[in-house]
């Protein structure tokens, strides 16, 4: 079942977190819908191991034709691995970094992204979504080179792609407070954020927002207190080429 994360009767946002993954060998991540009245959009759709159920849930609420945008943080394969089905399920365009929308035809058939996909500038953008949008948010190398997050200014949800992360745990148990939830959180964080410097960028960014939850692709939402403590933590930590030295950089045995 999905975890409605907000519903005040004509915005809905809804989180599936717990879709096939192999037994535990592909990675948990989550999936996201987003309906302004009759209009539809999905964040992060996903790998083919999330597409059957994911489709099922989009039906529950509105017919696929609906389906009028995809946005995606990245392009890593558990982000958009199933586009190909979603191109012929329904008439979504995807956006996604301008980075990557060349890349993204590689998921699909031939011709099947033709005049399908719109470019996000390095600033960003908001993206339409019926009477609403989505700010698409600069989160460069947090851990993509092309990488966006989405505040959606209704909610006041910030879904935050790779950053916020937890691996383990109950994905859809949210936190409210981030002290026993950093073991799941650090460790990820360590090696695929790519520095502090970076992280201080993001954070002054966010700052300026009313944020009400913190939303990754990975394991649990983050509200109440956690996110304020977040955003303080993420200021602090070390990661990425912050802990590379040679010995990173060695020839292997």
């Amino acid at each position: 079942m999905p975890i409605e994360l907000f519903n005040d009767g004509i915005h809905l946002r809804l989180m599936f977190a717990n879709f096939a993954t192999e037994e535990g060998k592909a990675v948990q991540s989550n999936q996201f819908l987003i309906m302004n009245g009759s209009h539809a959009a999905i964040i992060d759709p996903g790998g083919n191991l999330a597409y059957n159920e994911l489709y099922m849930g989009l039906t529950r609420h509105c017919p696929p034709h609906q389906l009028g945008t995809i946005v995606a943080s990245h392009a890593d394969p558990d982000i958009i691995a199933s586009l190909d089905r979603w191109m012929t399920a329904c008439p979504a365009k995807v956006y996604i970094s301008t980075l990557w929308e060349r890349f993204v035809p590689h998921f699909c058939k031939p011709g099947k992204t033709a005049g399908r996909i719109v470019g996000i500038p390095d600033e960003g953008m908001r993206i339409p979504i019926g009477k609403a949008a989505l700010m698409a948010l600069p989160a460069h190398f947090l851990h993509a080179e092309g990488n966006f997050q989405f505040w959606d200014p209704v909610s006041r949800i910030l879904f935050s792609g790779d950053l916020g992360a937890s691996i383990g745990g109950t994905p859809g148990k949210i936190v409210t407070s981030l002290r026993d939830h950093l073991p799941l959180m650090e460790p990820f964080h360590r090696r695929y954020m790519v520095s502090n410097k970076i992280l201080k960028l993001w954070a002054n960014m966010v700052d300026q927002l009313p944020i009400s939850m913190i939303v990754p692709q990975h394991g649990a939402p983050l509200a109440g207190e956690a996110v304020r403590e977040f955003i303080d933590w993420v200021k602090t930590l070390q990661c990425g080429v912050d802990l590379m030295s040679e010995r990173n950089y060695t020839l292997p045995p």
